[in-house]
Formats: C-alpha cells, sequence, structure tokens
C-alpha cells in the first residue's frame, strides 16, 4: 500500500469516528430529554410509594437495610452523574477541535489565498458554506502536499 492510500484509509476511518461520535451526542440527549419529560409528577408519587412499599415489605433489621439503601441511591447518583460528565467532555472536546479546524483554516486561507478550493472527493461529504471543517478533513488537509 502506497502513502496516499494510507491517507484516505486515515481520512475514511475518521470521518466514520466523528459520524459516530456525533451519532451518540446525538442520541444520548435525545434519552436525557425524554428520561426527564417522562419523570411527571404523578410518576414520581407512584414511584415514591412503590419505593417505600419495597422498603417496608423487607424486614427492617435485614440484609437489604436503610442504610443499604441510602449507599445503593449514592452508588447510582455516581454512576449518572459520571456518565453525563463524560459525554459533556466528548461534546466540550468536539466543539474543540472545531474551533482549532476553523482558526487553522482562516490562518491557512490567510497565508494562500490564491489557492483554489479543494475538489469534492467522492465518499467524503464537504461541510456547508460558512461551517468550519470537521476535525478530521481539517487535519488530514494540513497534512497533504
Amino acid at each position: 500500500m502506497n502513502f496516499e492510500a494510507l491517507q484516505r484509509r486515515v481520512r475514511r476511518t475518521e470521518a466514520v469516528v466523528q459520524v459516530r461520535m456525533d451519532e451518540t451526542v446525538r442520541q444520548w440527549d435525545m434519552l436525557q430529554a425524554t428520561w426527564r419529560r417522562s419523570w411527571t409528577p404523578g410518576r414520581i408519587v407512584i414511584a415514591g410509594l412503590a419505593g417505600g412499599f419495597v422498603a417496608g415489605r423487607l424486614e427492617p433489621g435485614g440484609a437489604f437495610s436503610g442504610a443499604r439503601w441510602l449507599q445503593m441511591i449514592g452508588s447510582v447518583s455516581g454512576l449518572v452523574a459520571s456518565a453525563q460528565a463524560s459525554i459533556a467532555t466528548l461534546q466540550e472536546a468536539g466543539l474543540a477541535a472545531a474551533a482549532a479546524a476553523t482558526a487553522e483554516a482562516a490562518s491557512d486561507d490567510a497565508t494562500h489565498p490564491d489557492d483554489p478550493a479543494p475538489a469534492a472527493q467522492p465518499g467524503h461529504p464537504q461541510p456547508a458554506p460558512g461551517m468550519p471543517p470537521q476535525a478530521a478533513a481539517a487535519a488530514t488537509e494540513l497534512s497533504e502536499p
């Protein structure tokens, strides 16, 4: 395999990763919005009553006492908080990469104003006019002669 073929494979793989990351963030946002909309006051009351009933049916001195309930709730809330933090980090990394790509493209355009725009390659979507290029596209354009 020659160097150009390897570069094409890397560009294609980076584009796939970027698309999948965008889809994941979009689906996570949709899940989060659906989750928040589904917790209506009536459902919260029903969940509280059901939780109280289950806690009352268990033996007070049994293996799953009040302290265990609190420990379980703390563990689950920590898990949810870490998942939300990781999604926020992914979103910020994507925004930072897009900002860096925009800055690189702007500085490249300022130094080479006579260069024609790159031709669209099959299988590589071009960003809409006025939109910054994706991070993978910006990084590979800088490495090409």
